[in-house]
């Protein structure tokens, strides 16, 4: 004889659906307060009453209860090795039925109009994850679209089918805070960059360091608008030697001005939750600056700056908007806490969901653990490799900058400060699934996007420099593709 505890593990069911069976007729024998079973006569009992159905009302309230099918196919031979959620049918028109009372609260007409139409063209042979699926991504792109209407009147919609066409490899020439303004909020699942640098380069001016973070700092607010919600910002950037020009402009007002920290404060103000700043080790240090003539003694010596800041950031916007459970689809969940900061967490309460706690606790579940979860972006695709896992296992990593400079002396860059394609390579591998869009702000030699291509995403570009940027960019994709790839171009 086996305990309930035995018997869940052989059926691979919850304590739930085990109560349901027990009402339903499977034999058991009560002993003292538990129950005992008999493997053999639970299989008999099985094969025997294959393709009922549960009478109405048998679960939960009959108002927005509706009749789900068990059946056991005669030619199944290991029914026992099968989860039985999996003989359940649930259909979209089921859900629709089932969630009706909740989504005539939640839409407004016209959205839920655009709900059915959307799924309207889903026949029943879409059952089971695979209906729970499709009407979830179907109600939660409705509510996306809601939010996304808040701001439709300041986007372009030329821009927005750019964006959105099938070519995977795409500069926009133009001011990047022009640009970010025009596009369609939550449009991107994941930006990378490395932003110019405070007065370090000619095409890099600013009168003084407020002005420059002030500029970042608008770029920045406007980057948590169209990036996707639950989605990551990888900003690399390292500390400079330079005159912030607010108290003089005199060399005597040269300093370390250490602007992680100051993008770190401006990324917090703006909406992100920092995960992290990983230190990007460049190596030995070829400068002779700080030697001092070869004074040795104290006060005349100090270590060279050889590292920069890899600072990732999360975008969480607290949305309280109710989500259906991914396991049975039902809109019947009670809000949780916060799993994370702006991160709703929700709580299964429909009694004929498949997946309970062994404290009869229904499946707890956000958009974020929903997107991290769902098995059927685990594929080859978005596998990250053990050569990447390995390379990144600690937050302190050492590579070598680009090498720009070739045996003749020339820029075979032409950047003059150019991005490598380690971070990008790691950022896109980590944080995005294949066919998403990756957004470089500063596109400056088109990297991210050229690594975002070959890793099968759509790499997007912006650049404000074109008569500098256009010919190397073209010249690199050329190079990287080998004259296979087209470069799709729009001017703002």
């Amino acid at each position: 004889m086996l305990t309930e505890k035995e018997i869940l593990s052989d059926l691979k069911i919850s304590r739930t659906t085990l109560w349901r069976l027990k009402r339903k007729g499977m034999p058991c024998i009560k002993v003292g307060s538990s129950y005992r079973f008999d493997r053999n006569d639970v299989v008999n009992w099985i094969e025997n009453n294959q393709g009922g159905e549960y009478s109405e009302g048998y679960f939960e309230i009959p108002t927005i209860s509706d009749n789900l099918i068990l059946q056991f196919p005669s030619n199944q031979p290991k029914i026992l090795s099968q989860k039985i959620k999996n003989n359940y049918k649930i259909t979209i028109s089921y859900l629709l039925r089932h969630n009706r009372e909740y989504l005539d609260k939640l839409l407004t007409i016209e959205e839920l109009n655009e709900l059915e139409a959307r799924l309207v063209e889903f026949n029943s042979d879409v059952k089971n994850e695979d209906a729970v699926k499709v009407f979830a991504e179907a109600y939660t792109s409705i509510l996306k679209k809601r939010h996304q209407n808040e701001y439709i009147e300041n986007c372009d919609p030329k821009l927005d089918r750019f964006i959105n066409n099938k070519n995977e490899l795409k500069i926009i020439w133009g001011d990047c805070l022009k640009v970010l303004k025009k596009m369609k909020s939550e449009s991107i699942h994941l930006m990378i960059t490395s932003p110019p640098y405070y007065n370090a380069r000619e095409y890099s001016q600013w009168e003084n360091l407020n002005a420059y973070l002030n500029d970042m700092r608008l770029i920045i607010r406007e980057t948590y608008r169209v990036l996707d919600n639950h989605r990551m910002w990888v900003f690399n950037v390292g500390d400079v030697f330079d005159n912030d020009n607010l108290k003089t402009k005199s060399v005597w007002g040269k300093r370390r001005l250490p602007l992680g920290a100051y993008f770190i404060k401006i990324f917090e103000e703006e909406g992100f939750e920092f995960v992290d700043d990983i230190i990007w080790d460049k190596g030995e240090v070829e400068s002779q600056r700080h030697k001092n003539g070869g004074v040795n003694y104290p006060f005349y010596q100090y270590p060279l700056n050889c590292y920069e800041h890899i600072l990732i950031f999360h975008k969480h916007r607290l949305d309280i908007s109710r989500i259906p459970c991914p396991v049975c689809g039902s809109l019947n969940v009670n809000g949780n806490t916060q799993s994370e900061i702006g991160v709703q967490s929700w709580e299964c309460k429909n009694g004929k969901c498949f997946e309970r706690s062994p404290h009869n606790r229904g499946k707890r579940f956000s958009l974020r653990s929903n997107m991290m979860q769902d098995i059927s972006k685990r594929i080859s695709e978005n596998s990250i490799d053990e050569f990447i896992l390995s390379k990144w296992r600690r937050d302190i990593l050492k590579f070598p900058p680009v090498i720009k400079i070739d045996q003749n002396g020339n820029n075979r860059i032409g950047h003059s400060a150019p991005f490598p394609k380690d971070i990008p390579e790691m950022a896109i591998k980590y944080f995005s699934y294949a066919g998403e869009k990756i957004l470089d702000p500063f596109a400056g030699s088109f990297t991210t996007a050229i690594v975002a291509k070959k890793l099968g995403r759509k790499g997007i570009g912006i650049e404000i420099n074109k008569t500098m940027f256009e010919p190397v960019i073209e010249k690199r994709v050329f190079e990287e593709f080998n004259g296979q790839e087209r470069l799709e171009k729009f001017s703002l």
